[in-house]
């Protein structure tokens, strides 16, 4: 892997076009990360909060402080590194993700995001390029939910989604609470969540799904993280001996769940971005030779806008009602959890894409259907997502990978998007 640096000026914006990111030096940053908490099968193990994240989070602190940057922590353990700019009155313009894995998770997902902000900052460094408004590198705590809930925990606290009380009394499957194992770690800071300026949000981040692979594209313009309902459904009818009880007295509550999901997914066909999903089933009484008399299972309906998805809930409404007028049994759907869809800023969008052109990569517009910290950010400031491909389209898992070449263009793209950004805030 080669890595064209570049001398360039801070006045000059044709020299400014030709500058790029040290791939090796990205590579070997997120190399060195992810020996903390390795796994056997080549991921990574660092769950929030725990002792590896404090040597994950004292890493990627000492690699700021190497490349001059002021540290500040706030009070729910979220961490900003400041490259000053020459106007430390304007908002920084910000970039980030988290450090925190899933259990069998990878080297990328989120560490990416990470490392190619902290490449950004020094690649200005190598050059001695000065940017109008600051530059921030943050990662946030507990993005990924897997010890704590509510996932993308210190982003939401930032945002005012939920309170810091609420955070610290979240408790892990021992009975462990954020708060204290924040305070075990040495991660509780003095900064008020939210007393934090953010002029323009950028992350980048795997595709942790198959589309830019299968179309051979670098990167993807992320336009919007899709908006998601959680429901539970209950199917009750009677159970009954699977020989003697012929077919059209049975109550049978598993047909008429069966039909419902099939249904969940012919709704979310009808949609472009429409996503359909049935992922957990429980049937009583579980047993070979009784008609089911009641079956539980979730919905998981997800769609570019909050419009889109109403209409998806609208559907699926009309069609149980349907269903229990002709079946007789009753049909019960509650939503358990929403979280609103995320459009990113044209300008933002517009930023990443203009450096995806100026650099010669191949982009294309795409939608996330997974949560991130922007979705949180989007609330704040103006933001925008960077994807690159990732091989097979796997993410949360051991064997998740990104090719050097497609990290190398994705922090590119990052540096352009935010240098951008960063001078033309003044």
């Amino acid at each position: 892997m080669t890595s064209e640096v570049v001398s360039v000026s801070s006045t000059d914006n044709t020299n400014l076009g030709l500058l790029r990111i040290n791939g090796q030096r990205l590579w070997d940053s997120l190399m060195e990360l992810a020996k903390i908490g390795a796994t056997p099968k080549g991921g990574c193990c660092r769950l929030t909060l725990t002792d590896l994240d404090r040597q994950g989070r004292d890493l990627v602190i000492g690699w700021g402080k190497d490349a001059g940057l002021a540290i500040s922590i706030d009070k729910i353990g979220n961490v900003f590194m400041r490259r000053p700019g020459r106007n430390n009155a304007l908002a920084p313009i910000v970039a980030g993700s988290h450090i925190d894995t899933q259990p069998t998770g990878g080297k990328f997902d989120g560490n990416f995001g990470v490392l190619s902000a902290l490449e950004v900052v020094r690649t200005l460094n190598d050059h001695h390029i000065e940017t109008d408004a600051p530059i921030e590198v943050v990662f946030w705590t507990n993005e990924e939910g897997s010890r704590f809930v509510p996932v993308m925990m210190g982003s939401g606290v930032f945002a005012g989604i939920f309170p810091l009380e609420y955070a610290y009394a979240a408790t892990d499957v021992d009975g462990k609470t954020v708060g204290d194992e924040l305070k075990k770690i040495g991660y509780v800071g003095s900064q008020e969540p939210g007393d934090h300026p953010i002029g323009a949000y950028f992350e980048a981040h795997i595709e942790q799904g198959p589309i830019l692979e299968e179309k051979d594209i670098t990167i993807g313009v992320v336009q919007a993280v899709l908006g998601i309902r959680w429901y539970d459904c209950v199917v009750t009818g009677q159970e009954s001996h699977a020989g003697p009880t012929p077919m059209n007295l049975r109550k049978d509550a598993m047909q008429v769940a069966s039909h419902i999901m099939q249904e969940v997914v012919a709704i979310a066909n009808r949609f472009e971005h429409g996503r359909g999903t049935v992922g957990m089933v429980q049937v009583y009484p579980n047993s070979r030779n009784v008609v089911p008399g009641t079956v539980k299972f979730s919905i998981d309906f997800r769609n570019l806008t909050d419009a889109l998805v109403d209409e998806m809930d609208a559907a699926l409404t009309q069609y149980v009602t349907q269903l229990m007028a002709t079946t007789g049994l009753d049909i019960a759907i509650t939503q358990v959890s929403k979280y609103q869809a995320a459009p990113f800023h044209p300008d933002n969008k517009a930023a990443v894409a203009r450096a995806a052109d100026l650099l010669g990569y191949s982009r294309m517009d795409i939608v996330s259907g997974a949560g991130h910290d922007a979705v949180y950010m989007s609330e704040l400031a103006p933001t925008g997502m960077i994807f690159i491909p990732c091989k097979d389209g796997i993410s949360h898992n051991e064997i998740e990978y990104a090719s050097p070449e497609h990290v190398t263009a994705g922090a590119n793209v990052l540096l352009h998007a935010m240098l951008e950004t960063a001078r033309a805030v003044a």
